[in-house]
């Protein structure tokens, strides 16, 4: 069975000049978006992506640069993974299981 692990990624600037972190927010999905091979969704509260583990933490490495990028000076991030392996999953059977 193919690899795929859903994660959900936040990422937190803190110290910025400003409380809106929407611009941080769209630099960082830029990353996910120009990577072409990840299935996303955007959330109110992190970015859901779908791939194996090891791209996974590749694209959570760029991400976490974003903000860094952009002058903050202090980065939390925090990853949650569902690795399952027992049978096939995507994030869109994940949010139709429990609609």
């Amino acid at each position: 069975m193919k690899e795929s692990v859903i994660a959900i990624i936040k990422i937190v600037p803190l110290g910025t000049a400003s409380p809106s972190l929407s611009r941080y927010v769209a630099a960082r999905l830029n990353v996910v978006k120009d990577a072409g091979d990840i299935s996303y969704q955007i959330t109110a509260m992190g970015t859901v992506i779908q791939r194996s583990l090891a791209r996974i933490l590749e694209l959570v490495r760029k991400m976490h640069e974003v903000p860094f990028n952009m002058g903050a000076l202090r980065v939390s991030t925090t990853v949650n993974t569902d690795d399952r392996r027992d049978k096939p999953t995507s994030i869109e059977h994940k949010v139709k299981a429990v609609s």
